[in-house]
């Protein structure tokens, strides 16, 4: 049981302004300084270093120097092992204070960050310190007199841009892998979600990642990772964000080196309930996690409800009960269920989305609206809209905040249509008690997971990816190695 006073005393620490971390030492920027505000209260909480195209190119100077004397790249893989697997064990010890510290600056209620933050973050580093060594070359099937051999090779300099929901998790997913496998990574976090990384940077340098390896630079996107996305020194750029955004990194990539994006985007994902679902109160209940968790600030969250028009009454009440019952409140709180939106900015896109589900004849059943405004932080009720029609704005676009659009159906057939209306493809949901009918959807539905009588269930051992505008390649699993490696094959003559 995580104790309230030490939270408390956690949470009344003064954050120092922050710095730029390049080439193992903390630097000031050139950029404009970012300020850093508490959805929780709306209090100032740090100001950021803002890091100009020189600042980032110094960091990726630092990075490829790094790699290009092997410092990293050329130690045995036990000892890069054994480094990985220091990093995870710091930040288990460190995970309280590294989840205050992210749920101060973004908002996420304390059970969730707790997990998916340095839980997660941890796990992620070890289970990449334990791949490492388990990637092996092949020996291709030539001719007798020639040995093809292809080689997995690190591609050198990693630029990784990082969002705001789940910072340490996410900055994980890529830092680990890569690092892994090698390669010097320069790291630009969110500037409303930078704290914990910052923190990670110090963890790693303490713990023996060579100078230079890991390189952190803050501020907007629009300089600090624009400058990034153009680097000509970045050898590839791993990005979880908007689509707008990953738009814009496919255009630097092509105006500058070519440098290979892959992008993690959004999602609009399908959560599927059929009549003949093995328990209706369990699936509302797991369903509202799905999407009201963390404000519904995750990417694969199930904000589109397809239930079959037999049970939808039955199915929505479920859901109501289940989402007003839920605790919306300070996110340091050890009963708090759901925390606050990130930001002012992104509070207000939330409600714009309701005055146009409205004017396009949604019905709102609960939530909608801003709540605790008088504590100073942004909060919104857990949201669900009925009569949600396929072209309605709702049903395609991503609100990434915790409103739930309510779409009827009256065949599977329907259901798949639906399901596949948008130009999403990350994640999605069955529950019915039929296997046959799982199967049937499951191969139907355009998403790179599909959960079955569950919703939001995955670990490392599995990959996330989507398709369609929910992006490319795979964070997770061993699958992510490939992103970080080029095979370099050698044909030699015997």
């Amino acid at each position: 049981m995580t104790d309230q006073n030490q939270i408390d005393r956690l949470r009344a620490q003064s954050v120092q302004p922050q710095q730029l971390f390049i080439n193992g030492e903390w630097a000031d920027g050139g950029g404009e300084p970012v300020a850093v505000t508490s959805p929780i209260d709306g209090s100032g909480l740090a100001t950021l270093q803002g890091a100009n195209r020189a600042d980032v190119e110094r960091a990726v100077a630092a990075a490829r120097a790094a790699y290009s004397d092997g410092r990293w790249s050329g130690l045995a893989p036990a000892a890069r092992k054994k480094v990985l697997h220091a990093i995870a064990d710091r930040i288990e010890a460190e995970a309280l204070d590294l989840a205050v510290l992210g749920i101060r600056d973004n908002g996420t209620e304390l059970a969730m960050a707790l997990k998916a933050e340095p839980g997660s973050a941890a796990g992620t580093f070890r289970y990449y310190a334990e791949a490492l060594d388990k990637v092996p070359g092949e020996v291709a099937p030539t001719v007798s007199n020639v040995l093809g051999l292809v080689h997995r090779v690190p591609v050198g300099v990693v630029g990784a841009i990082v969002p705001w929901n789940f910072p340490l998790m996410i900055g994980a997913w890529k830092l680990a892998p890569a690092l892994a496998m090698g390669n010097s990574v320069v790291l630009k976090p969110a500037e409303t979600a930078s704290l914990s990384l910052l923190r990670l940077a110090g963890i790693c340098s303490e713990c023996g990642l060579p100078d230079g390896v890991l390189n952190v630079v803050t501020g907007t996107g629009a300089e600090t990772g624009d400058a990034l996305a153009r680097s000509m020194g970045v050898d590839v750029l791993a990005f979880t964000g908007s689509g707008v955004t990953g738009r814009k990194l496919l255009e630097a990539s092509a105006q500058s080196n070519l440098k290979r994006v892959y992008l993690e985007l959004g999602g609009k994902s399908p959560n599927v309930v059929f009549a003949d679902a093995p328990d209706l109160q369990q699936a509302a209940k797991v369903s509202a996690a799905g999407i009201f968790r963390n404000s519904g600030q995750v990417c694969v969250a199930g904000s589109r409800l397809l239930v079959e028009a037999s049970v939808h009454d039955r199915f929505v009440a479920l859901l109501q009960d289940e989402a007003e019952n839920l605790r919306v409140g300070d996110p340091l709180a050890t009963d708090t269920q759901i925390g606050a939106v990130n930001s002012e900015e992104q509070l207000r896109r939330n409600l714009s989305f309701m005055d146009i589900a409205r004017a396009e004849g949604g019905a709102v059943v609960t939530g909608g609206r801003r709540i605790l405004q008088e504590t100073g932080g942004t909060y919104m009720a857990p949201t669900i809209v009925t009569n949600v029609t396929r072209d309605a704005t709702l049903f395609q676009r991503e609100v990434f905040g915790p409103v739930l659009a309510v779409t009827p159906f009256e065949t599977e057939a329907e259901a798949l249509g639906l399901a596949n209306a948008t130009d999403f493809g990350l994640a999605a949901a069955v529950w019915t008690g039929s296997l046959s009918r799982a199967h049937r959807m499951v191969a139907g539905i355009r998403a790179g997971v599909v959960h079955v009588n569950t919703y939001g269930g995955a670990d490392n051992t599995v990959p996330l990816g989507g398709v369609g505008q929910s992006g490319n390649g795979h964070d997770k699993s061993l699958h992510a190695l490939d992103k970080y490696v080029d095979l370099k094959t050698a044909w030699i003559q015997l």
